[in-house]
């Protein structure tokens, strides 16, 4: 057993320490503001087909490790069959295509690391992605370009810029999804590598300015999400994000925002902060090669875990449902988020 694993079994999910920890954080809860409606399941439920679901993992298109993907993908798959899911949407939190695509969008991964990979018999909805820092590695040919030229060739890959907005579902839609490009130029950790690039200053201003009109706008669906590749707050080995969090948390706090959706953890987390009204799920366990731990999960959580796997959202009128799903097609952890009148 490597260290990363014997850190990962001090803070395995045990009864008591499930218990415990759900004490912990329902304390941090009632302390917080009244969106702060977050709440670990102690007993894990059953996914509700009749709802919407919208599944999301990051950290897939692997190179090196096809097996591993390969396994989430199947995961996933069993999941909507075992539970009768027709997931509304995937969203795909970034670093879609480690490597090398100098075919750009004639390339052969296209169908074999997305189109069959996450066939449209099992997931009909349209796929939702945001851009890692692997997607602006630039080889032969650039992937960002690549990933926005796709949108017009196939049915589902849905990119229309750098950064977009949705409402789930299509019809009388619960949930208001804001992609953006986390890529920003001159954050450190972001642009380490001499083959890389990120977005412009220019838009970085230009996505500064759609964000805050995004969100300054009247709320439209009972709850509202930001998705991005980095994380702003993560137990995982790239730490905390200083750049995002200075220029993207007041903004969540001052709009309420309820989730935070990211990868480029290797891992799956979900934290809190008391008086925070957002929640911050990571889903980075799409296939890539697992890493360790900058702080234990235990420490700061309520929840983490180094393991393959991806994430089901179920929306409903009053409550969001949050659960990370394993390799196996089990529910690994499980919290849900509700309205502050429900």
């Amino acid at each position: 057993m490597d260290e990363w694993e014997q850190m990962d079994s001090k803070v395995g999910w045990s009864r008591r320490r499930f218990l415990l920890q759900t004490a912990k954080f329902s304390a941090l809860a009632f302390l917080g503001s009244p969106l702060s409606n977050a709440e670990p399941a102690v007993f894990r439920s059953l996914p509700d087909p009749q709802a919407h679901h919208v599944l999301m993992l990051g950290d897939w298109g692997t190179v090196r490790e096809p097996d591993q993907q390969t396994a989430v993908a199947s995961a996933m798959k069993r999941w909507c069959a075992d539970y009768h899911i027709r997931p509304e949407a995937l969203l795909m939190l970034g670093d879609n295509f480690y490597g090398e695509m100098s075919d750009g969008v004639n390339s052969r991964r296209w169908i074999k690391q997305f189109e069959q990979m996450y066939p449209s018999s099992s997931f009909p909805g349209p796929v939702y992605p945001v851009l890692g820092n692997h997607d602006y590695e630039r080889f032969r040919g650039n992937k960002v370009e690549a990933q926005l030229a796709y949108t017009g060739r196939s049915s589902r890959w849905t990119m229309p810029h750098r950064w977009y907005t949705v409402q789930l579902p299509k019809r009388n839609p619960l949930l208001t999804l804001i992609c953006l490009d986390s890529n920003l130029p001159g954050s450190k950790g972001l642009d380490p590598w001499p083959w890389s690039f990120v977005m412009s200053k220019q838009e970085h201003e230009e996505q500064n300015r759609w964000l805050e009109e995004q969100l300054a706008r009247p709320r439209s669906t009972p709850f509202l999400a930001v998705a991005a590749h980095h994380p702003l707050y993560s137990n995982g080995s790239h730490r905390d994000n200083r750049a995002l969090i200075d220029e993207w948390d007041p903004l969540l706090r001052r709009h309420q925002v309820d989730l935070y959706l990211s990868g480029h953890d290797h891992d799956l987390q979900h934290l809190e902060f008391s008086g925070h009204p957002t929640s911050f799920v990571v889903s980075g366990g799409g296939g890539a090669e697992l890493v360790g731990w900058s702080t234990l999960p235990a420490a700061r959580g309520p929840w983490g875990l180094r393991a393959l796997g991806f994430t089901d959202l179920e929306l409903s009128q009053e409550k969001l449902t949050v659960r990370h799903i394993g390799k196996n097609a089990e529910v690994l952890y499980e919290f849900k988020k509700r309205l502050s009148s429900a």
